[in-house]
């Protein structure tokens, strides 16, 4: 059967149509989250963390520590001088950079080109306990913080939370109104600050830590991580699938139902509505709505995931067996 000029056009529109919408769709199988190992086979990574688009580093078991200066496109391992395994790295400004392994805090001041040991804890400044350090942050050039715990023969006897005034050249203890395992912290200012920790503990201040008062979380299970948009919002997770949100600053938090019951271990907002989580087995969730709901993403991994890494254009989430996430948004 012969077509009209007008027949032959539209289906020839049709065909451009189709052959558009499948590429889309081909395109949408493709995007999201890619898997590599970066780390070393059989050795946990447990820490991310981008100084900018282009300078970012891994760290994890055995005191490995890589970084990349074109966004993650290479990787170059660094030493730090420990084989202890690196749980936190953190940058408080382009040049000035710390590590916590164990009991020591590693710092740099060439942008992460060399790193040193800053200062050590021993067991006798913790009445005999041995201090196991796990996150930092810092809220201005002068004031940052660190929180872990001190244990005997692996039992946690004390809450540790460590202070500077002066930009890392000294640390005092603040003393928590709790004695569980403290993980890791928020600020948003100076003054307004969060941790959590082990038994749904969530603490806060709101003079720098001079004072902690413990908040009420709704849970019992191990919180792992907390992050505040202002001072008013803010996000914990933890064990068995626990997300909680709080629109008061802690005043209140509530529960939020998402769609597993793994362990959560890092979440991140990038803005007032979107926001990531991850956790054991792989697991990935996304919120389009300022974490009221959530839904799974695909990861292509099984691995743990026990941190994450998000900004305004890329994603990075790292775990088990050396395993790297990125994501370009």
């Amino acid at each position: 059967m012969l077509l009209s000029k007008g027949g032959l056009l539209a289906r020839k529109a049709f065909a451009f149509f189709l052959l558009t919408l499948l590429a889309g769709a081909g395109l949408g199988q493709n995007a999201g989250w890619t898997a590599a190992r970066r780390g070393q086979v059989g050795r946990d990574l447990n820490a991310v963390f981008f100084a900018d688009s282009k300078r970012g580093w891994i760290a994890g078991d055995g005191g490995f520590l890589s970084r990349t200066k074109d966004g993650g496109r290479t990787w170059s391992p660094q030493s730090v001088g420990t084989t202890d395994a690196i749980n936190d790295i953190y940058f408080r400004g382009k040049d000035d950079g710390y590590v916590l392994a164990s009991n020591s805090i590693f710092g740099s001041t060439d942008g992460g080109e060399t790193w040193r040991e800053v200062r050590q804890f021993q067991p006798h400044d913790f009445g005999g306990a041995a201090p196991e350090l796990y996150s930092i942050r810092f809220s201005s050039k002068k004031n940052g913080w660190i929180v872990g715990s001190a244990s005997r023969r692996d039992v946690i006897v004390e809450s540790l939370i460590l202070h500077t005034g002066d930009g890392g050249a000294s640390w005092e203890r603040q003393l928590p109104p709790v004695r569980e395992e403290l993980i890791h912290l928020d600020f948003i200012n100076d003054d307004r600050g969060w941790i959590v920790g082990g038994g749904g503990t969530i603490l806060f201040t709101s003079d720098g830590g001079q004072s902690w008062i413990k908040q009420t979380s709704g849970t019992e299970v191990t919180l792992y991580h907390v992050d505040f948009r202002n001072e008013r919002v803010g996000w914990a997770v933890g064990e068995r699938g626990t997300v909680l949100r709080t629109t008061d600053g802690g005043e209140t938090w509530s529960k939020v139902d998402v769609p597993v019951r793994s362990t959560l271990l890092s979440v991140t907002f990038v803005d007032e509505n979107q926001g990531w989580i991850v956790g054991r087995g792989g697991v990935i969730l996304r919120s389009e709505d300022g974490g009221r709901t959530w839904v799974r993403q695909e990861s292509r991994t099984k691995q743990n995931l026990y941190a994450l890494f998000i900004d305004k254009k890329s994603g990075w989430a790292v775990g088990g067996d050396g395993m790297v996430l990125s994501y370009e948004r």
